[in-house]
């Protein structure tokens, strides 16, 4: 009587659960098609800023508006406000597209599978070395430097924000750099081989 080989079951098994892995392509794929949008706002905001320039008044209107200005006159020309706060939106547009792109590539490297960019001249140096509490660390990062725009947009524009906006939106900010903190020191005390190693990159 033959014996069924409980390895092979087992191997089967895992082989399985390690190819779910593959579930999570749907979602970075639509990450990519939220950066897509990311794209085409930063542009129809560019558009609308040069049109304001130009001297157009519906442009002039909607990102008066998009800017979040309150006022019963709209101004007829540009103000350094104005061009700030749309300059500071565009910042926050990229920074949030370069945390998409972190997302996106470390996530695949680190959870999916290997891209084998190694010879490739444009791999980027942090991939050089990612794994989960790498992207962690970044992730934290960027994050802190998206609500730093945040704040700041808030702090330029804060003659129409209340002082309950204010002082949240700078409690939130303060919690976010705390917790990034938190993960960093964390991380150099579970992988202090690891950190040495980064540090000489």
């Amino acid at each position: 009587m033959s014996k069924t080989n409980p390895t092979r079951k087992t191997g089967g098994l895992a082989a399985f659960i390690f190819a779910s892995r593959w579930l999570q392509l749907p979602l970075y794929l639509g990450l990519i098609l939220a950066q897509a949008v990311y794209v085409f706002h930063f542009w129809v905001e560019l558009i609308h800023l040069i049109e304001a320039a130009m001297g157009n008044q519906d442009a002039l209107r909607a990102i008066f508006t998009a800017t979040g200005q309150h006022s019963d006159t709209i101004p007829t020309h540009l103000t350094e406000t104005t061009i700030m706060l749309v300059v500071l939106g565009l910042i926050d547009v990229v920074m949030i597209s370069n945390l998409l792109i972190m997302v996106i590539v470390g996530g695949y490297e680190t959870f999916v599978s290997r891209m084998n960019l190694e010879d490739h001249p444009d791999q980027p140096e942090w991939l050089d070395h990612v794994n989960a509490s790498v992207l962690k660390v970044k992730l934290g990062t960027a994050i802190i430097g998206i609500s730093s725009i945040h704040l700041l947009k808030t702090f330029i524009n804060a003659e129409n924000y209340s002082d309950k906006v204010l002082i949240s939106q700078t409690v939130i900010h303060i919690a976010f750099l705390l917790s990034a903190m938190a993960i960093a020191a964390a991380d150099r005390i579970l992988h202090p081989t690891h950190n040495v190693g980064s540090d000489n990159h």
